[in-house]
């Protein structure tokens, strides 16, 4: 079952990630984060439940890992094409991979392994093909963005494994997004004491709940694979990262972007390593 969750939390986040992007051309990155967030929270309100404090401040450092790696990489999706995003993003199953092995001593057998490699070089591939896509400067700064998103995602997603040892998923899921939405809404109010004169306001989109909706649904199986006993936290951070197919596909067909001859090879490759990690998981 964890498998399966796994698969379609991976096609929301996919979804999710293109609406954040349209999202974008008519609110700044903190804006979008900090109202999908509150919805997300709101919907989830009726899970907040007590806890010890001990508890709370692990989720208060959920909340840090997953802001820093939401705001970076919404700032790279602001300065790199969606299909460049998309590949660099499936690189973080890779790191989840190595320290999933290294702390909580998952093995892989070997289609297992065989997918992962196959990934690897799809990952090598494509950021060969991904660098005539923008300007040096631009490409450097959304580049940054995405090595910063990639690493404190990871983290994130290992620190997910070590918390719901202990802690139920929606108890998780709840505190952190309302944890998320405080320390985004004190952001935006430091930058707005900072220059009220260029402070960018809110602009309603009508995206904004449908990206809440679909990263509710999507955390939501993604906390309760993680949650289950027999699930390989490597195997989970893989698939969900497939999600890049969905973002690859509208890049290419409906924002009409560069190169995508080349992305292609990358995304088949991709799709095959994370076939053979399906099939080495049954």
């Amino acid at each position: 079952m964890w498998l399966w969750m796994s698969v379609c939390s991976a096609l929301l986040l996919g979804v999710y990630d293109v609406a954040k992007k349209q999202a974008l051309k008519r609110n700044g990155v903190y804006w979008i984060l900090l109202s999908a967030t509150a919805l997300t929270a709101v919907f989830l309100s009726p899970f907040l439940s007590a806890g010890p404090l001990q508890d709370h401040l692990k989720l208060v450092l959920k909340a840090v890992l997953v802001s820093t790696s939401w705001v970076s990489g919404l700032y790279a999706l602001k300065h790199l094409p969606l299909t460049t995003v998309s590949t660099i993003k499936a690189s973080r199953p890779m790191f989840v991979l190595i320290f999933s092995i290294i702390l909580f001593g998952e093995r892989l057998n070997l289609l297992q392994w065989l997918g992962v490699a196959i990934v690897m070089v799809a990952l090598f591939l494509s950021s060969r093909s991904n660098r005539h896509d923008t300007d040096r400067k631009t490409s450097a700064k959304g580049m940054t963005c995405m090595i910063i998103s990639v690493l404190s995602g990871s983290a994130s997603a290992l620190y997910d494994k070590f918390i719901l040892q202990t802690l139920e998923p929606l108890f998780v899921q709840s505190w952190t997004n309302v944890y998320i939405t405080v320390l985004l809404a004190v952001v935006i109010l430091v930058q707005y004491l900072a220059d009220k004169d260029g402070f960018q306001g809110f602009a309603w989109d009508w995206r904004i709940p449908l990206i809440a909706v679909l990263i509710t649904v999507s955390d939501m199986l993604y906390f309760y694979s993680v949650k289950d006993p027999d699930a390989l936290l490597s195997v989970i951070s893989m698939i969900r990262r497939s999600s890049v197919v969905i973002t690859f596909l509208f890049g290419a067909l409906m924002f009409k972007e560069g190169h995508i001859k080349d992305k292609v090879v990358d995304m088949v490759l991709m799709m095959a390593g994370i076939t053979l990690l399906l099939l080495g998981s049954q």
